[in-house]
């Protein structure tokens, strides 16, 4: 079996190029064009991309997996689409109530991996929810490249008002003790920072790599805050000084952690940018934070 590729398999203007096409600013023939020059040894630049591509095809925790109760519910959104869907999950053996964590997605819906994340936080003991912001267009289609493109034709506002309403419906669960959480990775990193800023009950917000809020928001949140960096990430970290500033001017309790040499993307390990070191430390920050806060 062949050694499974990391990123380091990749020239790092690649790796750029990959990020610049991830998050809409190439579009596929552009990163074709452009990663062509760096495809060699018989490589070529549709493989590259292949390699690059999530593969869900190991889940850490199996969706039948019998520790686990998982159903996708249904829930009125009035200030976002009207109403939408995502993905709750709970330990099979759940005893009292439970912490609550919202899992807000990367710009592709609740795609497989993301439903991993919220079955492994049901295993370390919380109740997750994972909404799904391509609901109202359907869902998530099943492939990376249409989620993409789905997700730029959202109203943003509708969607940012769909998670706050799941915040909402999290808090409310019987089979939770009212305190909610959220992790959110990439655009969902960014999601975490903008629910800090919206929801004074917030009891904490842990945004992987997300885009931060402008400093007048910042000002508003409450919550304390565990942000994960990657350390090759300049176009979020560009952002880091400024948020800083205003957390500091505003008292918001926060740590902040940058994983020297990993890429944007490093707790995902669907595809070759995950680092298995960082992510494995960052998760167990994550859960431990989790747990202090929530209760």
């Amino acid at each position: 079996m062949p050694a499974r590729q990391t990123a380091a398999d990749f020239d790092p203007e690649v790796l750029k190029l990959f990020d610049q096409y991830v998050h809409g600013r190439l579009s596929r023939r552009g990163f074709l064009a452009s990663a062509g020059q760096y495809a060699v040894g018989g490589a070529t630049a549709a493989g590259l991309l292949g390699a690059l591509s999530p593969s869900f095809a190991a889940p850490i925790v199996d969706a039948a997996d019998s520790r686990v109760k998982a159903r996708f519910v249904e829930y009125p959104s009035p200030l976002g689409n009207g109403t939408a869907r995502g993905y709750l999950v709970e330990p099979a053996k759940a005893k009292g109530k439970l912490p609550l964590v919202l899992v807000a997605h990367e710009n592709r819906g609740l795609n497989p991996h993301i439903e991993d994340i919220a079955r492994r936080l049901a295993l370390d003991g919380f109740i997750a929810f994972a909404p799904d912001a391509l609901f109202p267009l359907g869902g998530y289609p099943g492939d990376e490249d249409k989620a993409r493109a789905l997700f730029g034709k959202l109203d943003n506002n509708k969607t940012r008002g769909d998670f706050v309403a799941a915040a909402h419906l999290l808090e409310k669960l019987p089979e939770g003790n009212g305190k909610v959480g959220v992790v959110g990775f990439c655009y969902g990193g960014g999601i975490a920072n903008y629910l800090a800023t919206e929801l004074p009950e917030l009891a904490a917000a842990v945004p992987f790599y997300g885009a931060q809020p402008a400093p007048a928001d910042t000002a508003r949140i409450k919550a304390p805050l565990l942000i994960h960096d990657a350390g090759n990430d300049e176009r979020i970290r560009a952002g880091w000084p400024a948020y800083e500033k205003a957390l500091k001017e505003a008292g918001v309790a926060y740590q902040y952690f940058v994983y020297p040499g990993v890429e944007h993307g490093f707790n995902n390990d669907t595809t070759p940018r995950f680092d298995a070191a960082a992510a494995k430390l960052a998760w167990q920050r994550t859960v431990d934070f989790l747990h202090a806060k929530l209760g």
